[in-house]
């Protein structure tokens, strides 16, 4: 999470959405940065309005604005699947290494998935009160350059960012049976997606 004081906007770190580069970029120009605990810097809306923002307006601060990204989530579960194929997983409840993309997507569509599975969803990382997205400001991942050009002109200066905390890349593709299941299933997660479509 970053906090920019001087204009009025909390930059929530979603999960592989690009945040860890976004901070990187940033946080010479942050006010505040919220690296760890992961409980901190992967803070949703929900959390952040109930802890951070009333700290944050008690400390003389606006009532601030709140930005974040949201990816494709077929995109978003491929990348969680090939994260946590990596080496120092195996062995472990939530590697994916002995499982197909299909199988993940598969578990991550039950209401409680295993662990390998278990990624959570952007839909209720976004959401406060009654289902009311809690972000004024949501970008696509897929549409980075429009989100790179609102935080230039924000905060007035030129951004340049670089991939970081990449998950290793190899082709996946999930079956159109699958596919169908997952939008049946997790529709809210397209739509909060589609939500932040420019």
């Amino acid at each position: 999470m970053l906090v920019f004081w001087k204009e009025n906007l909390v930059l929530l770190s979603v999960p592989k959405t690009g945040s860890t580069a976004l901070q990187a970029a940033l946080a010479p120009r942050a006010s505040m940065v919220l690296r760890h605990p992961p409980y901190l810097k992967h803070a949703p809306c929900y959390r952040y309005k109930r802890f951070l923002k009333p700290f944050f307006v008690q400390a003389g601060g606006q009532n601030p604005e709140v930005m974040a990204v949201v990816r494709n989530p077929i995109s978003w579960l491929s990348s969680w699947y090939r994260y946590r194929t990596r080496d120092d997983l195996i062995g472990q409840e939530n590697s994916t290494r002995d499982v197909t993309f299909d199988e993940f997507v598969l578990e991550y569509c039950k209401g409680q998935p295993a662990d390998f599975a278990n990624v959570g969803s952007q839909n209720k990382f976004l959401r406060i009160n009654d289902n009311e997205v809690g972000a004024q400001h949501l970008f696509q991942y897929e549409q980075w350059d429009i989100l790179i050009a609102f935080l230039e002109e924000r905060l007035g200066r030129t951004i340049a960012t670089k991939q970081k905390n990449v998950s290793p890349q190899f082709d996946l593709t999930l079956s159109p049976a699958v596919e169908e299941r997952l939008r049946d299933k997790r529709r809210a997660e397209f739509e909060i997606w589609d939500l932040a479509k420019r």
